[in-house]
């Protein structure tokens, strides 16, 4: 920093790494460790903020929330204010802040690394491959046509072949880790688009990588060609070396890992450890540290829980807390303002148009070549625009190689923004992928059937460990044992979708036709929750198939209506909002989950069953033989209380099973006085007379069944309702309907906290009721109502919210 520093300047001293405290003077700022520590907490909370709103409203990935943050807190923004920018970025503290990033930098290309499969590459049809060569190829020659213009203006002076090389790989790049997020978001990383889409990335990311190690060599102080061959060479001798030398030894190390164990920490320290050489190794050389963790990363096989396990001791902390020290240490050298005047403005919009034009245009022609129909070759061209942070890498490292200027950088950082925000939603607008319709074939959408002998389909899902206990006793409980056809489960694991690499690994690994993830005979570490339901199906003998749907809650509903209806599903079984606590009380886990109840409730094309779990059977699988439940249908009329009795009908035949019907009845006597039903578009009578047939039908088939009780109560007010309904709650499960019919229903119906649970389930599941009994609320499809549960709970969204 001296031989830098002017005459009549003193180079600032480098800061002391941590402080005496307040107390003895000493100001914590003025010390590298505090200071460092202030400024991750900063970018945090900034790029955090950022993050929910883009996510939430606009379904844009973290790295543009965290490119703004970087911006916002460099000198285009905040950091115009002298104070600021020198009180929490002094000029002293930017070293450790540029290491830190660069080591989360190396980390993270290792995990993009992690990401790439050669084997998927080298398995690439020709199709993506045409499009990956014109990916690179169009965008790259017309990078190389403005920099002339770029030169010519604003770049004076830079080395010309380094300039041209560096802008050609800039505009030409794909990032293949924001492209991956982005169509798991939309769900496509599992339909032809996407794949197709995933595949040419990952040859654009390869060559572009090339390009960029050329570059580098090219750009050196050195002006010698033979210094640029030497570098050249030696990388190459690198990759050939590493190639031969690493694969064997990361083999051996998987071989030792086994499915279901925990992989050592040595293994998972020699191999972060060999990241860090191989980044020793390559900065030595003079191409970048990055490029050795790259190179490492390709080289891990991808079979096994090796590969898995470094993903998730590595990116948690990498993604989360160091990379984006590495966009504000992008920001800190962009400077918006140097963007001034018409020229500079018009040289911006040349270069969004020259890298627009460029790769949307070439992808979308050669898509339409290679016969693809027009709305898939425009969602390819709009995804291969996709940029973020491997274009701000290969900025930076032109920044930093004196390549490119202040006002260029700004420009090139920009253009990297746009291209990357437009992507989300111009995919959205051109491209729906088409589902298949199995209108036809989706005979049984209920419990509520002619022929009770059909096989029954379920779709249990569940959020945690905490769910399954209670889920598998359920589905026990609902065998049927005496049905032909018997039991389906279809076991759905929900899952938020994240920007972790984990998280894409797993959807990555999906079915072709773009449902969620299959788990058959792996079973990885992140999954262990299925090897639940694989003893429940040994045991019980039942076809259960467990899948992972991975979304964002705000659209992870569509996965659950998409999968009931490819599978035929007659019922989906979802758990409730909240748990119970140690002292029997319910709390709330996650409030998400409750608008995911109510969208499944909305749109689902089977029965919708929303499980309140007080722990049914306890904390594990109760086996068939030790089955000892009592379950009682609470019944007032109309369809979903016919849904819920057809139910408790069938679990009635297992034989550890005794059931109870209550059935409620207006006094005669004051038949109409205990609320003014509006009946208005029904027939009262045809309600009625469908009750009482399903009813009569009910009794006759169980008149001889010991383990079935029915009966009748004739109630007089909603007080007495309740009081019956407390003195037959002494069981393990309740089944009722979500709307049931009828006065008396109407009357319960006076404080509903719950509207997805109905007026029953709501009383059922709030504080005031005691119970122990778990809960099953069933909703009925009915085709021909519509319900719309956003206008039922809009008005009481925001108070819920605060209250729970």
């Amino acid at each position: 920093m001296a031989s830098n520093a002017t005459a009549g300047h003193k180079c600032p001293s480098p800061m002391k790494p941590t402080s005496n405290g307040v107390f003895q003077g000493d100001n914590p700022l003025d010390f590298s460790l505090p200071l460092i520590i202030l400024q991750i907490c900063l970018v945090l909370v900034l790029t955090r903020a950022l993050a929910f709103p883009l996510r939430r409203l606009l379904r844009q990935p973290r790295v543009i929330a965290e490119i703004i943050g970087g911006i916002l807190l460099g000198p285009s923004a905040l950091g115009r204010s002298e104070k600021f920018l020198h009180a929490v970025f002094p000029p002293e503290s930017l070293p450790v802040l540029d290491t830190l990033a660069n080591i989360g930098l190396i980390y993270f290309l290792f995990l993009v690394g992690l990401e790439l499969d050669f084997k998927s590459i080298s398995q690439t049809g020709r199709k993506a491959l045409a499009i990956a060569i014109a990916g690179i190829s169009v965008p790259f020659i017309m990078g190389i046509g403005s920099s002339f213009i770029l030169r010519s203006t604003i770049s004076k002076g830079v080395n010309g072949t380094s300039f041209l090389l560096f802008m050609g790989v800039a505009l030409s790049i794909t990032a293949f880790p924001v492209l991956a997020r982005i169509l798991a978001e939309l769900k496509l990383l599992t339909t032809d688009v996407g794949r197709m889409a995933m595949s040419a990335a990952a040859v654009n990311d390869v060559v572009a990588w090339i390009l960029l190690a050329l570059a580098i060599a090219l750009s050196g102080s050195n002006q010698s060609p033979i210094t640029s061959l030497w570098v050249l060479l030696c990388g190459c001798g690198f990759v050939i070396s590493t190639t031969f030398i690493v694969p064997p030894i990361f083999k051996l190390i998987t071989r030792r890992c086994h499915e279901g164990e925990p992989v050592e920490e040595t293994y998972v320290c020699a191999t972060l450890a060999a990241v860090l050489v191989a980044g020793l190794i390559t900065d030595a050389i003079g191409i970048h540290a990055m490029f050795g963790a790259f190179v490492i990363g390709v080289l891990v096989p991808k079979e096994g829980p090796f590969a898995g396990a470094l993903v998730e001791k590595v990116e948690d902390l990498v993604s989360g807390l160091f990379l984006p020290l590495y966009f504000v240490s992008s920001g800190l050298k962009t400077n918006i303002a140097t963007i001034s005047g018409l020229q500079s403005w018009g040289l911006l919009a040349l270069v969004i148009f020259t890298a627009c034009f460029g790769k949307i245009v070439g992808t979308f022609l050669v898509s339409l070549a290679c016969k693809l129909p027009l709305r898939e070759s425009l969602a390819m061209g709009f995804l291969m625009n996709t940029k973020g942070l491997v274009e701000l890498i290969v900025l930076n490292i032109g920044k930093d190689k004196k390549v490119l200027n202040d006002q260029t950088f700004a420009i090139m950082v920009l253009m990297a923004l746009f291209t990357t925000f437009i992507t989300t939603p111009l995919v959205m607008a051109v491209y729906k992928p088409a589902r298949k319709s199995r209108t036809a074939d989706y005979k049984h959408r209920t419990i509520e059937r002619k022929n009770s002998n059909t096989q029954l389909r379920i779709l249990a899902c569940f959020h945690s460990i905490r769910n399954i206990p209670s889920t598998i006793n359920l589905l026990e409980a609902s065998r049927g044992v005496q049905k032909a056809e018997g039991l389906c489960v279809y076991a759905m694991h929900l899952m938020e979708l994240s920007e972790r690499s984990s998280a894409i690994r797993m959807v990555n690994k999906a079915r072709k036709n773009g449902l969620p993830t299959w788990n058959k005979s792996q079973r990885s570490d992140s999954n262990n929750v299925i090897v639940a339901f694989e003893a429940f199906r040994q045991l019980s003998q039942v076809t259960v198939r467990a899948m992972t749907a991975i979304s964002s809650m705000s659209n992870i509903h569509e996965d659950i209506c998409t999968t009931a209806e490819s599978k035929i599903a007659a019922i989906v079984i979802l758990p409730f909002h909240k748990h119970q606590r140690l002292d029997g009380s319910l709390e709330t886990t996650r409030i998400d989950f409750r608008w995911v109840n109510q969208r499944v409730l909305e749109h689902a094309s089977c029965s919708v069953g929303i499980l309140v779990d007080r722990g049914l059977g306890g904390t594990s699988h109760v086996p068939a033989s030790d089955v000892s439940y009592q379950i009682t249908v609470l019944f007032f009329g109309g369809p979903d209380d016919r849904e819920a009795l057809a139910y408790g009908a069938r679990m009635a035949e297992h034989p550890g099973i005794s059931l109870m019907v209550v059935r409620f009845l207006v006094a005669p006597d004051i038949q109409g006085e205990i609320t003014q039903v509006n009946m208005e578009g029904f027939s009262k009578i045809e309600l009625k007379s469908r009750d009482e047939e399903f009813l009569s039908e009910f009794k006759r088939e169980t008149s001889k069944d010991g383990s079935v009780k029915y009966e009748e109560r004739a109630i007089e007010n909603a007080a007495e309702a309740r009081d019956v309904i407390r003195e037959v709650g002494h069981c393990n499960l309740l089944l009722v309907g979500r709307m049931p019919e009828g006065e008396i229903a109407i009357a319960l119906n006076i404080r509903n906290d719950c509207p997805e649970l109905g007026p029953v389930g709501s009383l059922l599941a709030s504080s005031d009721f005691s119970t122990t009994a778990s809960v099953l609320v069933i909703k009925q499809y009915n085709s021909q109502v519509s319900l719309d549960l956003a206008v039922l709970t809009d008005g009481q969204e925001s108070k819920d919210s605060e209250s729970n």
